[in-house]
């Protein structure tokens, strides 16, 4: 027994620290300055204004003055009164190498009605200023110059109205409005993944803003319904998830069947459409189908849950500081996601005006643009998980310090200021590392869809990528599990992250059981609400990209509000799951080291060790353990906060 016990980690918390992970943390600020490389670079090579704005077929960014092109007289101009792009042949648009054949002006305002004459366009430029010839065509030369024909728009001139999003003159006539669309869409298909997620962030870049401020208010009112839980609250909570679950997998059929039965159903994005909500519909009914399942199954553990989250919330009234922690959390988020969309911007248009042999301008892509993508791609991950990977050091370092503080009515001062200046002190490189890991399995998960999409006609290949797919995600579950608890135990032993992944992994292997079955329950409630704020996000989504049916695709804007409503649901409910997490690691540790002795009292308070003994849940070497109190006034090892 000697022995065995020597092989037993020593955990103290500790007051003195010294900095972990150094090397990783160098890493982390090398790789940044990389990116921030990538930034100038693509704040000097590029312009987002003319992905966004648009540009006419002489290098004019429309809605803003502009530099000449050596070779191009007609460039340079100032377009601050010409903000929409107007193809001269919108009738008969063409491709040729990802570009529209047709060319194109900055015009000041579209024309609201057919046009069938030199003299109407004549008299459309007088009235309203707009002038839809060649910018080197007088007005009076309209109906006199012999080639006013090739200078000016084919006849007749549809009628057309701007393109919110694009700034676009979109012609109303069915027939030219159809053509028109399928080119433009034809070319987004055949652009490379790269430039269709650039598509999909501006195409409904204003509806996914405010779903995601949909999806912020649905997570701050889980998060005080959480805080302040009851037994009708979770039946209520449970209720509505049923109920989403089954609305929003009930609309997508009904969406799906009324795609499939429009007989006006003929462009290519709305085909598109049809096949992705076919998929999701498929999807989402698979998941309600086994959620309900699963709530069935553990609807008598209702009042056990309700029990967890009182004593989480008891534990955090005393740190009332970690319901905001989420919220600094998601605005630093928010500000580096901004950062990171305009760099991309800037990086998916940087190139070179190059003349050509009519006086016009095509833009050629910079060599190593593709690379510094990928590179861009990856710094979204990893920054985006060390955030992450920051707000669990900090919940867990809280939690610690008022664990391991004998005076529960007395709770050390600041412990969420004190785990932050822990953190920021000596343990950044142990998030950083944490975050590394994730990104290290996150990525070949975006290597395998994009060849997914590359392979997908060949059905043995579908079926290998998926079972891959699967893997990785699956490693990647057990990977945050285990980082989590990592760095719980750093947060107490001051330890780098192996040595404190080793540590708790140990731990956690004697006392599986016990602690698996203690927190699933909360866990499956925590996730729940999960799939509360994205099934209402998503139903959102879909009423509201409903209504732009034509020159939208569903997958990459429905994706987006998908991914930061989990992310931003995550964010917030996971202060809850850390603290769990970190309340019950705790507590395996104190029935390690300590007896309810006099000589090693328990820290652990009543509550708590009488709700772990009603669970059943305890092994046979714990029942024979004593449960008996702790005192205010027994001397032990405690966590003092670094102020």
């Amino acid at each position: 027994s000697g022995d065995s016990a020597s092989e037993l980690q020593e955990w103290r918390p500790v007051i003195y620290r010294k900095c972990t992970d150094t090397l990783w943390l160098l890493l982390f600020c090398l790789f940044w300055a990389g990116l921030m490389f990538i930034t100038g670079y693509a704040v000097m090579a590029g312009a987002a204004e003319r992905l966004v704005l648009g540009y006419d077929s002489f290098g004019n960014i429309c809605g803003r003055k502009n530099a000449p092109v050596k070779g191009a007289p007609l460039s340079g101009q100032d377009m601050t009164n010409k903000k929409y792009v107007f193809f001269l042949n919108s009738c008969n648009l063409e491709k040729q190498s990802l570009k529209i054949s047709s060319l194109s002006l900055c015009v000041s305002s579209c024309p609201q009605e057919q046009l069938n004459s030199l003299e109407d366009l004549q008299s459309f430029a007088r009235n309203n200023g707009s002038f839809l010839c060649i910018y080197n065509l007088n007005i009076s030369s309209y109906t006199q110059n012999s080639k006013a024909a090739q200078l000016c728009p084919a006849l007749p001139v549809p009628p057309s109205k701007s393109f919110p999003l694009f700034n676009r003159c979109v012609p109303q006539n069915p027939e030219c409005y159809s053509k028109y669309a399928s080119v433009l869409i034809s070319m987004v298909n055949e652009m490379d993944v790269f430039h269709r997620i650039l598509s999909g962030i501006l195409a409904g870049r204003d509806t996914v803003i405010g779903l995601s401020v949909l999806a912020l208010a649905f997570s701050l009112i889980l998060v005080l319904a959480f805080r302040f839980i009851r037994t009708l609250l979770v039946h209520i909570l449970i209720a509505l998830v049923v109920f989403g679950l089954l609305f929003v997998s009930g609309v997508l059929w009904w969406l799906y069947y009324d795609y499939r039965n429009d007989p006006s159903t003929e462009l290519e994005t709305e085909k598109e459409n049809v096949k992705f909500l076919l998929g999701y519909a498929i999807f989402s009914t698979i998941v309600t189908v086994v959620l309900l399942s699963l709530i069935f199954v553990l609807r008598k553990r209702l009042r056990f849950t309700v029990q967890l989250f009182r004593i989480v919330g008891k534990i955090i009234g005393r740190i009332p500081f970690l319901l905001f922690q989420p919220l600094w959390t998601f605005l630093i988020l928010v500000v580096f996601w901004v950062f990171w969309v305009a760099v991309l911007l800037s990086l998916g248009t940087a190139g070179t005006a190059q003349s050509t042999s009519g006086g016009q301008v095509e833009y050629r892509a910079l060599p190593g643009i593709c690379y510094m993508a990928w590179y861009h791609f990856v710094g979204l991950i990893w920054t985006s998980e060390f955030i992450l990977a920051c707000q669990q050091m900090v919940i867990a370092g809280a939690v610690v310090t008022c664990y391991f503080n004998r005076n529960k009515n007395s709770p050390p001062p600041h412990p969420v200021l004190s785990s932050i200046s822990v953190l920021f002190c000596y343990h950044l490189g142990t998030a950083v590392k944490g975050s590394f890991l994730i990104t290290i399995l996150r990525i070949p998960r975006i290597v395998l869809l994009y060849l997914y999409n590359v392979l997908k006609q060949k059905k043995n290949a579908k079926c290998l990528f998926k079972c891959c797919f699967c893997w990785f995600c699956c490693q990647e579950s057990c990977l945050r599990y285990f980082n989590q608890h990592a760095y719980t135990t750093t947060a107490i032993n001051g330890t780098n992250f192996c040595t404190s992944a080793k540590d708790a992994d140990c731990i956690l292997a004697r006392n599986s059981a016990q602690l698996a079955s203690i927190s699933c329950f909360g866990d499956f409630l925590l996730f729940l609400g999960k799939v509360f704020v994205v099934c209402f996000t998503v139903f959102g989504g879909l009423m509201a990209f409903n209504y732009h049916r034509e020159l939208q695709a569903w997958v990459v804007p429905l994706l987006l509000v998908g991914f930061f409503a989990y992310l931003m649901s995550h964010s917030f409910l996971s202060v809850f799951e850390v603290t769990a997490d970190a309340m019950f690691l705790c507590f395996a540790i104190d029935m390690e080291t300590n007896d309810g002795t006099a000589e090693k009292p328990y820290f652990v308070d009543q509550e708590l060790l009488t709700f772990v003994s009603q669970s059943d849940k305890l092994t046979e070497g714990q029942k024979h353990r004593s449960t008996r109190p702790f005192h205010d006034n027994e001397e032990g090892t405690e966590l003092q906060p670094m102020v």
